[in-house]
Parts: C-alpha cells; structure tokens; sequence
C-alpha cells in the first residue's frame, strides 16, 4: 500500500486535511446525536461487552445525555469481524472490538491491542498514555478514515485450552488452533492451521471438532464461555497477549463532525473505560481460576523449548513486515518504551512480588 498516495486521494483523505486548514472553519452538527456503534462480541460476553456498556454509559454521562451510543452486538448489524469495514465505509459510526482482528487491513494495528512477546498492561498504559503511543494510534488510523482510542483490557491472557497436553513445539504441527493476530501468524509458522474466530463461535467450534484448540482471554471469560467443558488442559502463560487492549474507534469524519466538548467526551470514556476494564478482569480470574480447578480442569505451562519457539518464529514474523514504514516506525517506538518502562518495573514490582509472596506465604503458616 502506498499510504501517501492513499492520503492524498481518498474523499476521507482530502476530508481530513481540509479539517485540517487554517483556512477551513469546523463543522458540527448541533442537537442531540446518537451514533451507532458495531461490535465485536456478542451482546453479554464477560468482561468485553461490560467495557460496551461502561463506554456508552460515560458518553451519556460526560455530554448530559447529547451523546448516545446505540451499540449492536455481533450479527445484529454487521458480523462481528466485518465492523472495520462496515465504520470505513459509513455503514457504522464506530466500532468497538480488538484491532488486531484487522492485520490483514494492516499488520501495525496489532500493536494498539498486544503483539507476542509485548508489553503488559501497565507497560502499554505507559505507552499508550505518556510516550506517544495515542499519537501514533492516530497517525495509522487516518490511512482508513478512522479515529481509534484504547477502551478496555483484558490483562494477560492465558496460552490456551487444548484438548491435549502440548509437551514440544512439535505438537503444534497440524493443530487446528483458533488465535487471532500475529500471535496467530506466529503458531502458524510452528505448524499450526490457525484460524481467527470471533468469540460467540468458538465454543461451537470446539465442539463440533473443527478446533482442536483455542485461546480466548482469561479464566473469568473463558469460564462464562464454557471452554472447560469441551477441552482438559489449560495453559494460564501465554506469548501472545502479556496485556490486550480493546479499542473505540470511529470513522473520521463522523468524529470530526462532533462538537469539541463530544470528541473529547469519547476520548476520555475510552480512557476510563479502559483502567476500569483492567481492574474488572484481574479481580474475576482469580477466583474463576480456582473454580476450574475445582471442577477437574489441568493446569499446564509450556516448557522452555516451547518457549524458544514461540520466540523464533514471532521475531520471524515481526521482522517481516519491516520493509513496511510505518510498522517499523511503531515497532521501533514501542519496543524503546517497552525497555525503558520495564528497566525499571522489572527491578521494582518484579522482585518486590516474589519475595512479598514468600514472605505472606511463611507467615501463614
């Protein structure tokens, strides 16, 4: 894609720049407004459709009601992985979902929900917030006509259920395994026949036999899912997803059409949508975690050859799509925040955890 030229003759292109002059006055539309979000979940899945909900629910707060968010579930509208489309080419206001379900419209979105071997959830907010990362979030999206902000996180998420142990890099050969992303085009250089499925068919998926394995998101959501029940082996560790962020994004023009005071209400719902999404996930696993186990679930990390693995094909994968600029021109920014941010996290939460639970550990008993 030659994104330059993209820019310059795209109507959403030539519309923004306009916006953009000094000689162009704004327009917004006045009155009440009620913009139509798609999305990627169906209506109810735990944790994803509560950051919906919380986001159209500040919206209305913060523009006393100016503002109204009609979201549709998957299938209500549009499938729930044709809403980049559906916002690009007006159908929809704005979406809410993961951008890396949208690679194959461009491989650098994926770092504005996780990459492998990435950042986690605290280290993305640092990103995200404070070093740039909203700006070039932005930058990318203007290729399509869009206006993306985070708006939820799922926290690291597990390595997946199986309906067999995993023991070597081997045994992904030929395994029909559902992981969106370039976590999925890194299992996939491992042998795996990957396959990118929104989460309301996954279940069936597994069932029917047409998956022989799935990652989802964590125990709470994957628990509501019902994952246990059709598979036995649990992975908690996973390479793909240390941190994944969900995300608003809206078409351009629709957002610029908004008064200040609304675009800035969509940008700090997102904000708060997302920090509260994070707490909600974290504070669920732990207990649906122990509740898997009570119900017969197995417990299983991947050993450290599988690990080496994962590692080499994702740096495969990563370092493929360098020749493309603006991918580079993030991977490089994120990667630099990433060990600037952990130079310091490491050295502080990341020994101060182990020994405050060794320490809680001995005085309990």
């Amino acid at each position: 894609m030659d994104r330059r030229s993209f820019l310059k003759t795209s109507a959403l292109g030539g519309a923004s720049a306009a916006a953009a002059s000094t000689l162009a006055a704004p327009m917004y539309a006045q009155g009440k407004r009620t913009l139509t979000m798609v999305t990627t979940w169906p209506r109810g899945l735990a944790g994803v459709w509560d950051s919906v909900e919380r986001f159209a629910a500040n919206v209305d707060a913060l523009t006393d009601g100016q503002l109204t968010i009609d979201a549709k579930a998957a299938g209500e509208l549009v499938g729930g992985l044709e809403v980049f489309d559906a916002v690009t080419a007006g159908q929809a206001d704005m979406y809410h979902g993961c951008e890396y379900y949208f690679t194959g419209q461009h491989p650098a979105l994926a770092y504005f929900t996780t990459v492998p071997f990435g950042m986690t959830a605290p280290e993305m907010m640092v990103w995200y917030y404070s070093m740039g990362g909203m700006e070039l979030h932005h930058k990318l999206g203007e290729i399509f006509g869009l206006k993306g902000f985070i708006a939820g996180q799922t926290g690291g998420q597990g390595g997946g259920w199986f309906r067999k142990e995993i023991t070597s890099p081997s045994d992904f050969q030929g395994l029909k395994f559902r992981m969106p992303g370039l976590g999925g085009e890194t299992v996939s250089k491992l042998g795996a026949s990957v396959q990118v499925l929104p989460g309301g068919e996954i279940y069936q998926a597994l069932s029917s036999g047409a998956l022989d394995g799935t990652e989802w998101i964590g125990p709470w959501s994957d628990e509501k899912l019902g994952l246990q029940e059709v598979c036995d082996f649990y992975y908690p560790a996973g390479f793909h997803e240390p941190g994944a962020a969900l995300c608003v994004t809206s078409n351009l023009e629709v957002f610029e059409s908004l008064s200040p005071m609304q675009q800035k209400a969509i940008e700090i719902a997102s904000n708060e949508c997302h920090q509260h999404n994070y707490a909600l996930f974290v504070s669920n696993n732990g207990p649906a975690l122990q509740r898997l186990i009570q119900g017969g679930t197995q417990l299983k990390e991947f050993s450290d050859d599988i690990w080496t693995a994962f590692g080499n094909a994702a740096k495969e994968v990563l370092d493929g799509y360098m020749d493309d600029e603006i991918f580079a021109e993030i991977r490089t920014h994120y990667e630099a925040s990433m060990a600037q941010t952990s130079a310091w996290i490491g050295r502080s939460d990341g020994n101060y955890t182990p020994q405050r639970d060794r320490v809680m550990a001995a005085q309990a008993e």
